[in-house]
């Protein structure tokens, strides 16, 4: 990734953003120290990847999940007595 120092950010702050906006991030340094990264709003961030069922065959959902403490519950929520299915 690209290291700007502060000062050159400032005076090409236009065509940076175009670079940006093109899929090439940078970064901002100050005395050679990098102290912020610009990317696009649209860009994850790196490591950021939500994936659906990565879990898939690593855990088990029992049958009876969606009645687990279903007594306990109605006792909270004001019910007499708990019936049971």
């Amino acid at each position: 990734m690209k290291t700007v120092n502060i000062h050159e950010a400032k005076s090409n702050l236009s065509r940076l953003l175009k670079e940006v906006q093109q899929g090439r991030p940078f970064l901002i340094a100050k005395a050679g120290k990098p102290i912020a990264r610009v990317t696009s709003i649209e860009e994850k961030e790196p490591g950021q990847t939500r994936r659906l069922g990565f879990l898939a065959g690593q855990i088990e959902v029992p049958e009876d999940f969606d009645r687990m403490a279903e007594k306990e519950i109605l006792l909270l929520f004001g019910e007499r007595k708990a019936t049971t299915t």
